[in-house]
Protein backbone atom coordinates (compact mmCIF):
# COMPACT_ATOMS: atom_id res chain seq x y z
CA UNK A 1 0.00 0.00 0.00
CA UNK A 2 3.26 2.15 0.21
CA UNK A 3 2.51 5.14 -2.61
CA UNK A 4 -0.86 3.68 -3.39
CA UNK A 5 -2.67 7.08 -2.67
CA UNK A 6 0.36 9.06 -3.01
CA UNK A 7 -1.12 11.42 -5.89
CA UNK A 8 1.76 12.58 -8.74
CA UNK A 9 1.43 16.58 -8.78
CA UNK A 10 1.64 16.63 -12.42
CA UNK A 11 -2.40 16.18 -11.96
CA UNK A 12 -3.45 18.89 -9.61
CA UNK A 13 -5.64 16.90 -7.59
CA UNK A 14 -5.62 14.90 -4.41
CA UNK A 15 -6.94 11.32 -4.52
CA UNK A 16 -10.41 12.42 -2.81
CA UNK A 17 -10.30 15.78 -5.78
CA UNK A 18 -9.90 12.74 -8.43
CA UNK A 19 -12.77 10.53 -7.19
CA UNK A 20 -15.05 13.45 -7.21
CA UNK A 21 -13.80 14.60 -10.35
CA UNK A 22 -14.71 11.61 -11.65
CA UNK A 23 -18.35 11.56 -10.39
CA UNK A 24 -18.99 14.98 -11.90
CA UNK A 25 -17.51 13.71 -15.53
CA UNK A 26 -19.14 10.62 -15.55
CA UNK A 27 -23.09 11.34 -13.87
CA UNK A 28 -23.57 15.05 -15.24
CA UNK A 29 -23.61 12.89 -18.73
CA UNK A 30 -26.32 10.73 -17.21
CA UNK A 31 -28.39 13.34 -15.87
CA UNK A 32 -28.40 15.42 -19.30
CA UNK A 33 -29.31 11.77 -20.80
CA UNK A 34 -32.10 11.10 -18.94
CA UNK A 35 -33.31 15.07 -19.70
CA UNK A 36 -32.71 14.26 -23.60
CA UNK A 37 -34.20 10.49 -23.29
CA UNK A 38 -37.82 11.13 -21.37
CA UNK A 39 -39.10 13.53 -23.58
CA UNK A 40 -37.77 12.03 -26.81
CA UNK A 41 -39.12 8.44 -25.64
CA UNK A 42 -42.44 10.20 -25.09
CA UNK A 43 -42.69 11.21 -28.74
CA UNK A 44 -41.20 7.89 -29.48
CA UNK A 45 -44.24 6.16 -27.62
CA UNK A 46 -46.75 8.73 -28.94
CA UNK A 47 -45.51 8.39 -32.96
CA UNK A 48 -44.33 4.40 -33.06
CA UNK A 49 -43.22 5.15 -36.77
CA UNK A 50 -40.07 7.83 -35.20
CA UNK A 51 -38.78 5.15 -32.61
CA UNK A 52 -36.62 2.69 -35.28
CA UNK A 53 -34.86 5.65 -36.79
CA UNK A 54 -34.08 7.61 -33.33
CA UNK A 55 -32.83 3.76 -32.43
CA UNK A 56 -30.63 3.85 -35.12
CA UNK A 57 -29.42 7.25 -34.90
CA UNK A 58 -28.18 6.68 -31.18
CA UNK A 59 -27.06 3.36 -32.01
CA UNK A 60 -24.75 5.03 -34.82
CA UNK A 61 -23.52 7.57 -32.60
CA UNK A 62 -22.67 4.98 -30.08
CA UNK A 63 -20.71 3.14 -32.52
CA UNK A 64 -18.03 5.95 -32.78
CA UNK A 65 -15.21 5.79 -30.85
CA UNK A 66 -14.95 8.05 -28.06
CA UNK A 67 -11.44 9.28 -29.66
CA UNK A 68 -13.38 10.04 -32.80
CA UNK A 69 -15.64 11.97 -30.96
CA UNK A 70 -12.73 14.08 -29.07
CA UNK A 71 -10.82 15.17 -32.18
CA UNK A 72 -14.16 16.05 -33.78
CA UNK A 73 -14.52 18.20 -30.27
CA UNK A 74 -11.58 19.64 -29.35
CA UNK A 75 -11.71 22.53 -32.20
CA UNK A 76 -15.09 23.93 -30.37
CA UNK A 77 -14.95 23.16 -26.63
CA UNK A 78 -10.70 22.45 -26.48
CA UNK A 79 -8.96 19.94 -24.13
CA UNK A 80 -11.95 20.48 -21.53
CA UNK A 81 -14.28 18.26 -19.08
CA UNK A 82 -16.62 19.51 -21.54
CA UNK A 83 -15.28 17.50 -24.66
CA UNK A 84 -15.29 13.87 -22.57
CA UNK A 85 -18.72 14.82 -21.10
CA UNK A 86 -20.75 15.79 -24.74
CA UNK A 87 -19.96 12.12 -26.09
CA UNK A 88 -20.83 10.23 -23.10
CA UNK A 89 -23.98 12.05 -22.79
CA UNK A 90 -24.81 11.02 -26.64
CA UNK A 91 -23.67 7.30 -25.42
CA UNK A 92 -26.42 7.17 -22.93
CA UNK A 93 -29.04 7.59 -25.55
CA UNK A 94 -28.75 4.04 -26.98
CA UNK A 95 -29.44 2.45 -23.44
CA UNK A 96 -31.80 4.88 -21.34
CA UNK A 97 -34.48 6.02 -24.82
CA UNK A 98 -35.15 2.04 -25.24
CA UNK A 99 -35.39 1.64 -21.83
CA UNK A 100 -37.77 4.47 -21.01
CA UNK A 101 -39.69 3.19 -24.48
CA UNK A 102 -40.24 -0.26 -23.20
CA UNK A 103 -41.24 1.02 -19.67
CA UNK A 104 -44.11 3.00 -20.74
CA UNK A 105 -45.20 0.51 -23.41
CA UNK A 106 -45.44 -1.92 -20.13
CA UNK A 107 -48.20 0.19 -18.66
CA UNK A 108 -51.40 -2.00 -19.66
CA UNK A 109 -54.16 -0.70 -21.47
CA UNK A 110 -56.90 -0.52 -18.86
CA UNK A 111 -54.63 1.92 -16.61
CA UNK A 112 -54.13 4.14 -19.35
CA UNK A 113 -57.99 3.57 -20.03
CA UNK A 114 -58.51 4.70 -16.40
CA UNK A 115 -56.14 7.49 -16.39
CA UNK A 116 -58.30 8.85 -19.50
CA UNK A 117 -61.56 8.79 -17.82
CA UNK A 118 -60.70 10.40 -14.98
CA UNK A 119 -59.88 12.94 -16.41
CA UNK A 120 -56.19 13.05 -17.13
CA UNK A 121 -54.37 14.87 -19.98
CA UNK A 122 -51.58 13.24 -22.15
CA UNK A 123 -48.67 15.11 -20.47
CA UNK A 124 -50.48 14.26 -17.07
CA UNK A 125 -51.19 10.76 -17.74
CA UNK A 126 -47.73 10.60 -18.77
CA UNK A 127 -45.53 12.24 -15.82
CA UNK A 128 -48.14 10.74 -13.24
CA UNK A 129 -49.01 7.28 -15.07
CA UNK A 130 -46.60 6.03 -17.36
CA UNK A 131 -43.58 7.25 -15.71
CA UNK A 132 -43.75 6.25 -12.13
CA UNK A 133 -44.62 2.43 -13.62
CA UNK A 134 -41.99 2.64 -16.02
CA UNK A 135 -39.41 3.76 -13.48
CA UNK A 136 -37.94 0.15 -12.35
CA UNK A 137 -37.02 -0.39 -16.69
CA UNK A 138 -35.39 3.39 -16.16
CA UNK A 139 -33.50 2.73 -13.55
CA UNK A 140 -32.34 -0.68 -15.40
CA UNK A 141 -31.46 1.32 -17.59
CA UNK A 142 -29.98 4.31 -15.74
CA UNK A 143 -27.64 1.57 -13.88
CA UNK A 144 -26.06 0.13 -17.47
CA UNK A 145 -25.78 3.86 -18.32
CA UNK A 146 -24.00 4.81 -15.54
CA UNK A 147 -21.51 1.96 -15.06
CA UNK A 148 -20.54 2.31 -18.45
CA UNK A 149 -20.14 6.01 -18.24
CA UNK A 150 -17.79 5.84 -14.87
CA UNK A 151 -15.51 3.13 -17.17
CA UNK A 152 -15.70 5.71 -19.99
CA UNK A 153 -14.60 8.52 -18.50
CA UNK A 154 -10.75 7.08 -18.39
CA UNK A 155 -11.21 7.69 -21.48
CA UNK A 156 -10.48 11.49 -21.13
CA UNK A 157 -6.66 11.16 -20.05
CA UNK A 158 -6.17 10.95 -24.05
CA UNK A 159 -6.68 14.80 -24.49
CA UNK A 160 -5.14 16.79 -21.43
CA UNK A 161 -5.53 14.87 -18.37
CA UNK A 162 -9.05 15.29 -18.76
CA UNK A 163 -9.74 11.31 -17.13
CA UNK A 164 -9.94 11.86 -13.64
CA UNK A 165 -9.41 8.82 -11.80
CA UNK A 166 -8.13 7.60 -15.75
CA UNK A 167 -5.29 10.02 -15.38
CA UNK A 168 -3.43 7.31 -13.20
CA UNK A 169 -3.02 5.17 -15.55
CA UNK A 170 -1.12 7.35 -17.96
CA UNK A 171 1.18 8.18 -14.59
CA UNK A 172 1.41 4.84 -13.63
CA UNK A 173 3.11 4.06 -16.64
CA UNK A 174 5.17 7.91 -16.93
CA UNK A 175 6.54 7.37 -13.30
CA UNK A 176 6.93 3.27 -13.44
CA UNK A 177 4.18 2.78 -10.57
CA UNK A 178 1.75 0.15 -10.95
CA UNK A 179 0.38 1.22 -7.72
CA UNK A 180 -1.40 3.76 -9.31
CA UNK A 181 -3.09 1.92 -12.07
CA UNK A 182 -4.60 -0.76 -9.33
CA UNK A 183 -5.66 2.27 -7.23
CA UNK A 184 -7.34 4.00 -10.50
CA UNK A 185 -9.24 0.17 -11.53
CA UNK A 186 -9.68 -0.60 -7.94
CA UNK A 187 -11.44 3.18 -7.12
CA UNK A 188 -13.36 3.13 -10.45
CA UNK A 189 -14.83 -0.47 -9.44
CA UNK A 190 -15.82 -0.01 -6.07
CA UNK A 191 -17.97 3.93 -6.99
CA UNK A 192 -19.87 1.33 -10.43
CA UNK A 193 -20.65 -0.65 -7.15
CA UNK A 194 -21.57 1.97 -4.52
CA UNK A 195 -23.52 4.25 -7.86
CA UNK A 196 -25.24 0.80 -8.87
CA UNK A 197 -26.35 0.35 -5.21
CA UNK A 198 -27.49 3.44 -4.71
CA UNK A 199 -29.80 3.51 -8.15
CA UNK A 200 -31.11 -0.01 -6.90
CA UNK A 201 -32.12 1.92 -3.19
CA UNK A 202 -33.70 4.64 -5.20
CA UNK A 203 -36.22 1.61 -7.00
CA UNK A 204 -36.76 0.29 -3.79
CA UNK A 205 -37.59 3.76 -2.62
CA UNK A 206 -39.74 4.73 -5.59
CA UNK A 207 -41.66 1.95 -6.20
CA UNK A 208 -42.88 0.37 -2.89
CA UNK A 209 -45.81 -1.23 -4.74
CA UNK A 210 -43.60 -3.51 -6.99
CA UNK A 211 -42.24 -6.88 -5.08
CA UNK A 212 -38.48 -6.91 -4.17
CA UNK A 213 -37.61 -10.17 -6.28
CA UNK A 214 -37.33 -9.65 -9.78
CA UNK A 215 -38.79 -13.10 -10.35
CA UNK A 216 -41.23 -13.19 -7.67
CA UNK A 217 -45.01 -12.63 -8.80
CA UNK A 218 -47.84 -11.16 -6.90
CA UNK A 219 -50.28 -13.74 -4.95
CA UNK A 220 -53.87 -14.54 -5.98
CA UNK A 221 -55.89 -11.41 -4.42
CA UNK A 222 -53.41 -8.99 -4.28
CA UNK A 223 -53.46 -5.68 -6.26
CA UNK A 224 -51.79 -4.98 -9.66
CA UNK A 225 -49.20 -2.76 -8.92
CA UNK A 226 -50.46 -0.58 -11.55
CA UNK A 227 -53.63 -0.17 -10.82
CA UNK A 228 -51.77 1.07 -6.88
CA UNK A 229 -49.65 3.52 -9.19
CA UNK A 230 -52.79 5.16 -10.15
CA UNK A 231 -54.52 5.22 -7.02
CA UNK A 232 -51.68 6.96 -5.63
CA UNK A 233 -51.32 9.19 -8.43
CA UNK A 234 -55.19 10.29 -8.08
CA UNK A 235 -55.05 10.74 -4.71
Amino acid sequence: MNGFFDIPSDLQHSWLGLVGLHLREALLPVLAGLVIALPLSQLCVRFRWLYPPVLWVTTVLYAIPSLAFFVVLIDYTGQTELTVMIPLTVYTLVILVPAIVDGVRSVPQETLAAATAMGFGAVRRYVQVQLPIAVPAIIAGLRVATVSSISLVSVGALIGNQGALGNLLNDATVYNRPELAWNAVLTMAVLALLVDGLLVALRLLLTPWMPRRAQSKPKAGRPDPAALALEDTAR
